[in-house]
């Protein structure tokens, strides 16, 4: 198997370990403050990680610590919204689809804050989106009327933050002169992708510590814990993020020409999957309609990406 395949075959068990761990995060905040929950579990996955990633952490020079935690507040930021809506959605497979519209708001939070072109397969996925959310809204409300639930913001917020973050991760990522050098010759490197990816989860389990401090009661979690409980923060902390980001930076390294903006559509489709199996959820028609609009539109932003990808096999 060639690098290109094992690359692809890596990211599709990514998406499968993303997607299970919103059962991960489900189960254990139906039991826990979810903000608490946030912060065990990406301040332990951080330190899982560094542990991995010593060595480029200690190269790293100051200026590349302070842009990567201000991407670790974008992602912490997300976070807060996206476990508060997951916490209030009562169908975990629609949670997946609205937080998934973020790879969509891409574009176009780089163009109102970077002035870049927004691309025609955008300007297309926006609408059928659009359809798709008020279907999802239809779906969740009685008398077909359009009705508006509190998860649907938090998640379409958290979309937000999180196309905010891919915008600014992929600018970091890109920046020379990140990599203290001590050599003559000084030349620049690129902040490794694993090293800033330690930083933010650690940012992240800070932020939403803080967070959950000022709004949520530690008490009764930290003086009632119990195995089933610890199990899903465990399981969070390491299958859902600590592995996953691992097996995603490692598939990424295998390649230039990863397929990985398409393979990641699927993640919103696994979730829904396996919340049927785990949770014994349903969709109305008017939800399956939506969610199906949402995933179309997901693929018509790829277009382009799904062109070449055939092109190329």
């Amino acid at each position: 198997m060639n690098n290109a395949y094992k690359s692809d075959l890596l990211l599709v068990i990514v998406t499968l370990l993303a997607s299970i761990s919103w059962m991960f995060s489900k189960e254990a905040v139906l039991q826990m403050p979810p903000l608490l929950f946030m912060s065990m579990r990406f301040f332990l996955a951080g330190l899982l990680l560094s542990c991995v990633s010593y060595q480029a952490l200690r190269g790293l020079a100051r200026c590349a610590w302070l842009h990567a935690i201000r991407v670790g507040l974008i992602f912490g930021f997300a976070m807060c919204f996206w476990v508060t809506g997951l916490e209030k959605a009562s169908h975990v497979g629609e949670a997946a689809f609205l937080a998934s519209l973020g790879v969509v708001m891409v574009p176009i939070i780089a163009r109102l804050l970077f002035k870049e072109s927004i691309p025609r397969s955008t300007w297309l996925a926006l609408p059928v989106a659009l359809v798709g959310l008020g279907f999802l809204s239809l779906g969740a409300a009685t008398a077909h009327a359009l009705k508006i639930e509190a998860s649907h913001i938090l998640l379409l917020t958290s979309a937000a933050f999180f196309a905010l973050y891919f915008n600014l991760n992929a600018r970091v990522t890109n920046i020379r002169s990140f990599v203290k050098n001590n050599s003559s010759d000084g030349k620049a490197s690129k902040i490794p992708v694993l090293a800033l990816t330690t930083i933010v989860l650690l940012t992240t389990g800070v932020i939403t510590g803080i967070t959950s401090a000022f709004f949520e009661a530690w008490r009764p979690t930290l003086t009632n814990l119990h195995a089933e409980l610890i199990g899903w923060i465990l399981l969070s902390a390491t299958i859902g993020t600590a592995l996953r980001f691992l097996v995603q930076t490692y598939a990424q390294s295998l390649t230039a020409n990863s397929h990985g903006v398409v393979i990641m559509v699927l993640e919103p489709l696994w979730t829904t999957l396996i919340a049927m199996l785990w949770f014994s959820e349903t969709m109305n028609a008017s939800q399956l309609l939506g969610c199906l609009l949402i995933l179309l539109s997901l693929i018509i932003n790829r277009l382009k990406a799904i062109t070449q990808l055939m092109g190329i096999r």
